[in-house]
């Protein structure tokens, strides 16, 4: 009769046992310092990846540089001698132009955002060893270079056309920097809606902010507007913007108008972030 035995197998037999599995080793944590340059790293090559798509792609072009140009040309070529025949609405109407073109050019990443969540491109990146939130992350500093430098060519012409800011070197580094807080704002704003839009939802984003600084004190002064419709543009995010931006590059005090911006934008700031992170967690993580 033949026996059975663990260690040796069938009674016998001189082949042993298969020796168990050996375990599998747990992989050393990553130090801190190691982990946040990565993520770094990982934010740069997101950064890059979307300057390269601004720079390949015509639309996006356009949108950046073309669009505000020839917006500002239109207020003031076109239409500011009609307004203020002696010249000087230029001088009015230009940070009202930097405003809406900067939230109709951080709005585009709406778009970009959801492409990358239904082309398949977060899946993809979902499967390689990378700081997951970079991709968010590089949508939003490459949109505050983007639009930033779509500035340029603005306040340029605008000079050229008679523009004179009386904002000194500090007055001019405080709009610089309110200019990218506008920026960081709505673009995170818009990376939230790309999360939860398709892109061709996603696309009509940039009309809002298209539409809303002409309901504001951005082109002419809320006083002249129909009395049914000055209680709205007083009140919008865009006046208060509009105006601390002017303040700012004319070198006049700001007043209560940049503390109501500032809320404003730290508002929008936080709950899109918030908005943004938890939806890309939850979108990634299904």
């Amino acid at each position: 009769m033949t026996t059975y035995s663990p260690a040796l197998g069938a009674a016998g037999s001189s082949r042993p046992a298969a020796p168990a599995p050996a375990p599998v080793p747990t992989p050393a944590p990553i130090p801190p310092a190691i982990a946040v340059g990565r993520a770094f790293g990982d934010i740069g090559a997101m950064v890059a990846r979307e300057l390269r798509r601004t720079i390949r792609s015509v639309d996006g072009l356009v949108t950046a540089f073309a669009i505000p140009v020839a917006i500002m040309l239109v207020f003031v070529v076109v239409f500011g001698g009609a307004i203020q025949s002696d010249g000087g609405y230029i001088d009015y109407v230009v940070p009202g132009v930097l405003i809406l073109c900067l939230g109709f050019g951080s709005a585009s990443t709406a778009v970009g955002v959801a492409q990358d969540m239904t082309s398949g491109t977060i899946d993809r990146f979902k499967t390689l060893p990378m700081f997951g939130p970079a991709v968010l992350f590089g949508h939003v500093i490459a949109s505050v270079l983007r639009n930033l430098a779509s500035c340029v060519p603005v306040v340029g012409i605008a000079l050229l056309l008679g523009y004179r800011p009386a904002a000194d070197a500090l007055g001019w580094v405080a709009a610089v920097g309110f200019a990218a807080l506008v920026i960081v704002a709505f673009t995170w704003l818009a990376c939230a809606a790309g999360l939860f839009l398709s892109v061709d939802a996603a696309a009509s984003i940039s009309f809002v902010f298209l539409f809303l600084p002409y309901v504001s004190s951005g082109f002419v002064p809320v006083d002249t507007m129909p009395e049914w419709l000055r209680g709205f543009a007083e009140n919008q995010p865009f006046t208060p913007i509009i105006e601390s931006l002017r303040a700012l590059l004319s070198g006049q005090p700001v007043g209560a108008s940049l503390w109501e911006a500032l809320a404003w934008l730290v508002g929008v700031l936080v709950v899109s972030y918030l908005a943004a992170t938890l939806a890309y967690r939850r979108r990634t993580l299904s």
